[in-house]
Order: structure tokens, then sequence, then C-alpha cells
């Protein structure tokens, strides 16, 4: 990173964060800044990598994917590889991390019904040791964290 973010990188981020499609004019109306100053901000941003991107969230229930199901897995000896190219190549795997501890993985699948876990989950028996929950609702999804690691987050009872 060239430069260490500000006060005002901060409040840029948070304004995206709340509304990604804000044009430049009105974010800088929001953090005090002119719209080719925001364009230079956010270049920066860029270029140092602390945006990585923009996205597009997609509400799948409107897609058809009436359920979500969290998958542990943890593959058989030597299978690893193979493993992580099968969940690459399921398309309703829509993430997967790696991860410490017992499993190796852990991966979301968007599925437009219950028996659609077969489909997906019984060629990785032969390579993987699965456990399946379905979702039955989100506390949190995709939130940033604080955008000042050193500040204390403020909890709430």
């Amino acid at each position: 990173m060239s430069k260490p973010i500000d006060a005002i990188d901060r409040r840029i981020i948070s304004v995206l964060e709340t509304d990604g499609r804000m044009s430049l004019s009105e974010i800088g109306k929001t953090v005090g800044l002119s719209g080719p100053a925001v364009s230079e901000r956010l270049r920066r941003l860029q270029t140092d990598e602390v945006i990585e991107g923009f996205t597009l969230r997609v509400n799948t229930k409107a897609l058809g994917y009436t359920l979500e199901a969290i998958v542990r897995i943890k593959p058989r000896s030597k299978q690893l590889h193979n493993v992580e190219r099968m969940i690459r190549d399921e398309p309703r795997f829509t993430s997967c991390d790696r991860v410490t501890g017992e499993d190796c993985f852990i991966a979301r699948l968007a599925l437009v019904d219950v028996a659609e876990l077969d489909d997906i989950l019984l060629p990785l028996h032969e390579r993987a040791e699965t456990h399946t929950s379905i979702v039955k609702s989100s506390l949190l999804r995709n939130r940033m964290p604080c955008l000042s690691p050193e500040a204390k987050p403020k909890h709430r009872l």
C-alpha cells in the first residue's frame, strides 16, 4: 500500500458500502470533496488494493433457488485437489472457504429443492466426507469489518 487510508477514504468506503451505485458527485457532497477528487481517491484505493472490486448482490430466491445449504467438506487422503476441482466445477456452490480444523472446506450451495443435494454431493462422497446444514435464515451477510481495526468496536446489549 502506497499511502495509508485516512478518515475521508473510510467515509467514501462507508458510503459505497451503503449504496455502491452512488455517483461520484453525490459521494463528494457526502464526504466534502469534488467528484474528480473522489474519483482520484477511488482510483488510488483500487490501485492499492484496498477496494478489490465492485459487486452485485442478487436475490437467489428471485432466480428460483428456494434453499441454501452449508456443507463442511473433509477430503479423503490424497483427494484434496480433486475435491477442490469438483467444488470449482459445480456452479451451485456459491462460495467456499479453506479452513482449519476437522474439515478442509466450508461451502455454500444454492438449491432449487433439497433433492438436489444428492445430485451435487454423491459424486463428492467417493473423495470426501460431507456434513450438510440447511440455512433457515441469515443474521449477517457479507458485512464489512470495522474500517479502523485499531478502534474498539462498540457492543450493544
